[in-house]
């Protein structure tokens, strides 16, 4: 009783005093500079070719104009669908610069779900992994039109999804609960145009992840409902009503989230993907019902398969931990296609206090090299089996 009222105190307190400052922006030109190319093997055993930045330079998976930025797949190439040419090309970046706790915001006009064979994710990922935690922003498979936002953790860790609009879909985030086949805690979002097909053709829009000790929150707003203080530079998560998910309840955040690097993927079958093609309705007619044979024999397909961005930024309060970036005093540049109607100045420095940690007996995790592990989602067929919103 005593805990979660200190939790409720928290929230509420942290709420009304967090005031947030630019750290990092990411867009058009600068993108890239913030960020590594992936090229090992694709810890999720996809069908995937993850390259270097030269490679994907030079070969049109990445580029930018104004300020708008482009990360796609080969869509030429006809591959072996035994593998022995090895997989599809395809990007994976993770940031230079690692994170606990802060706003997350990223506006995407399209990105590469909803077409079969694909599984992309926006997401970001702790060292010494399920330990220091990994959040799933946007992630979905092959012709699906729902966003499944999930956490993955040590032991110890649940949610109910209460004061969230997502279904509930599993709610222990424990990655090797047995009973939940690696899946860790995860809502579905069923809501019009969060995701795939539906988003592309709606102009995309932004969504916001809310680190804090105390929750975890996601909300998306599709392109004509964005607020206007994330495009004044200045958000304000509590003006912004009932998010998508709400990840707090039976968990400990800062025991079980710290020094998040964000990620940006997209792969092709899978754990995930592969194991649910067969199984869509849009896809498992496709080459048998063989994902690999698919993406391998059906370039042209994946021409949509693509992330077009205008911008990332995160932004934290004075008393959250950031990578060592300082204060971040660019004006954002507005996208060059024309969803923000004005420069997005940065907000200026502010002092708030940060109460969580303290109500809630915070803890600094540390570790080296994020640990590579496969995560392993392939038994949700209540999100697999989902196509229409």
């Amino acid at each position: 009783m005593g805990s979660a009222l200190l939790i409720s105190l928290a929230t509420i307190i942290s709420s009304s005093l967090a005031q947030y400052n630019l750290v990092d922006h990411r867009q058009g030109s600068n993108f890239f500079d913030g960020f590594d190319f992936f090229t090992g093997g694709d810890p999720t055993h996809g069908f995937v070719n993850y390259v270097n930045q030269g490679t994907a330079q030079g070969n049109g998976l990445i580029s930018t104009s104004g300020s708008q930025v482009y990360m796609g797949v080969d869509y030429t190439s006809v591959l072996a669908a035994d593998g022995s040419q090895g997989g599809r090309q395809s990007v994976r970046l993770t940031s230079k610069a690692s994170y606990t706790e802060g706003l997350f915001i990223l506006d995407a006009q399209h990105m590469p779900g909803g077409v079969c064979g694909t599984w992309p994710a926006w997401w970001t990922v702790g060292p010494n992994w399920p330990n220091q935690g990994e959040i799933d922003i946007i992630e979905g498979v092959n012709s699906q039109t729902t966003n499944l936002i999930s956490l993955h953790t040590s032991d110890q860790c649940s949610t109910t999804g209460a004061g969230g609009t997502a279904s509930v879909v599993t709610g222990d985030c424990y990655q090797y609960d047995p009973n939940q086949s690696n899946s860790g805690c995860g809502v579905s979002d069923k809501g019009a145009n969060v995701y795939g097909t539906p988003f592309n053709q709606n102009g995309g829009g932004v969504y916001a992840m809310e680190w804090t000790g105390a929750s975890i929150k996601v909300w998306f707003f599709p392109r004509n409902a964005i607020p206007g203080d994330i495009t004044a530079g200045a958000p304000n998560p509590g003006s912004w009503g009932t998010p998508r998910a709400n990840h707090a309840n039976s968990c400990n955040i800062p025991g079980h989230f710290a020094q998040h690097n964000v990620v940006f993927d997209t792969t092709f079958c899978g754990d995930w993907g592969g194991s649910v093609f067969g199984s869509d309705p849009v896809c498992g007619s496709r080459a048998g019902g063989n994902c690999q044979a698919y993406v391998a024999g059906s370039p042209g397909d994946f021409k949509e398969a693509y992330w077009s961005i205008n911008y990332m930024s995160v932004y934290q309060t004075p008393g959250e931990g950031n990578g060592g970036l300082g204060s971040y005093n660019e004006p954002l540049e507005p996208p060059t296609a024309g969803p923000l109607e004005q420069p997005v100045p940065a907000a200026d420095p502010a002092e708030a206090s940060r109460v969580v940690n303290a109500a809630m007996g915070g803890s600094t995790l540390t570790g080296g090299p994020p640990k590579v592990e496969p995560m392993k989602i392939d038994q949700l067929p209540a999100i697999a089996n989902t196509t229409t919103a």
